[in-house]
């Protein structure tokens, strides 16, 4: 993998990735624009302990443009985009409208005292782009341009986690309307935060009082249990094992993890990635062909945090759709909602048999 740098026309990182051999210089940005800048500040919720990023600035972001405007598409000669270059493989840069950031303005202050605590939301967001073509999607990549990306995730997450305030490095996509997508580009997200967030700590808390209690580790006798049941079980491979989680929350939820226990991207070695490629590809397809419509889905990586909780930790990808039924959304209404306990509407087991029936 190759890896160019530069910067954009505010000041923030762009990072350019592509396969061994192709020889890239950085592009300049040609824009005229005011040096980035975040309003971002974390408030402390005291009825949850769990701290709250707020954005304001974020409302202007850009939403839903026409293909021709997409500021994700590489810039051409009639039209300047986040991109500067006329081409590219994968590349990753800082949002221009963060949730969290290291351009921080001097009006968020830090306050621990009471139960109006604040402090500065100091930590990094990232857009990472899968590829420069607008019409398609993760699931139409070649194996060699999927296996760029994850290549791209784990430089990113060694990187971000070198910075002093990061405490937790999030990899994410989002895909669809339906999840509240504002650019249909091929693209995914990265948050750094300074704070390890509450799914990600809820997993490990549990699993290190799993391993005090059993002398074992919880995700890996997870594995060993679907393996065992195999009701669930879509895909087990020489590395990785791909299933509907026994408790599934969403009407489509497939977990996938790795055989060998690793924390987080950077600890996967060579086979390891080239095998979730292919089931990774291979899982997203048999999505896009259970229902008519592609389907909506986020897709969200759950590795160890960078400095704490690292000993139990296993890297896993859960990946999950609000679609429940042909033409059909599942809401996070009341239950969800209000009191975060979930009810799903069908089996996991009849699931994990749609989509034994949806492979090629």
């Amino acid at each position: 993998m190759q890896r160019t740098t530069g910067r954009l026309a505010d000041g923030r990182e762009i990072i350019w990735y592509d396969a061994d051999g192709t020889r890239r210089v950085a592009v300049p940005d040609r824009r005229d624009l005011a040096q980035a800048t975040s309003t971002s500040q974390m408030r402390l919720d005291p009825l949850t302990d769990e701290w709250i990023a707020v954005a304001s600035h974020r409302q202007s972001r850009t939403y839903m443009p026409p293909a021709d405007q997409c500021p994700l598409c590489p810039t051409t000669d009639g039209r300047l985009s986040e991109v500067p270059s006329s081409d590219y493989q994968v590349v990753a840069f800082e949002n221009r409208f963060p949730s969290l950031s290291t351009y921080l303005d001097d009006t968020s202050v830090t306050n621990l005292e009471g139960l109006e605590q604040t402090r500065p939301g100091a930590g990094r967001c990232e857009v990472i782009c899968f590829t420069s073509s607008h019409d398609t999607s993760f699931a139409q990549l070649s194996s060699a341009e999927a296996r760029l990306v994850v290549d791209a995730w784990a430089d990113r997450t060694r990187d971000l986690s070198g910075i002093e305030t990061v405490q937790h490095v999030f990899p994410f996509e989002n895909r669809g309307v339906e999840i509240g997508v504002t650019l249909q580009h091929p693209h995914g997200q990265i948050y750094a935060y300074p704070f390890i967030p509450p799914r990600a700590l809820t997993e490990l808390t549990r699993a290190e009082a799993y391993a005090a209690e059993h002398d074992s580790n919880l995700f890996g006798d997870t594995i060993k249990a679907e393996i065992a049941d195999g009701s669930r079980v879509l895909i087990d491979s020489s590395e990785w094992i791909a299933f509907v989680p026994f408790a599934a929350r969403w009407p489509m939820e497939v977990h996938f993890y790795p055989k060998r226990q690793v924390p987080d991207l950077p600890g996967l070695d060579d086979a390891q990635r080239d095998d979730f490629t292919a089931v990774y590809l291979d899982i997203l397809q048999r999505f896009d062909r259970a229902y008519t419509p592609p389907t909506p889905y986020i897709a969200a990586w759950q590795q160890a945090p960078v400095r704490e909780h690292r000993e139990q930790a296993w890297l896993h990808l859960e990946l999950y759709s609000v679609r429940r039924a042909e033409g059909k959304i599942k809401y996070l209404a009341g239950s969800e909602s209000g009191q975060g306990a979930f009810v799903n509407d069908g089996l996991p087991e009849q699931l994990a048999e749609r989509l034994r029936d949806a492979a090629s």
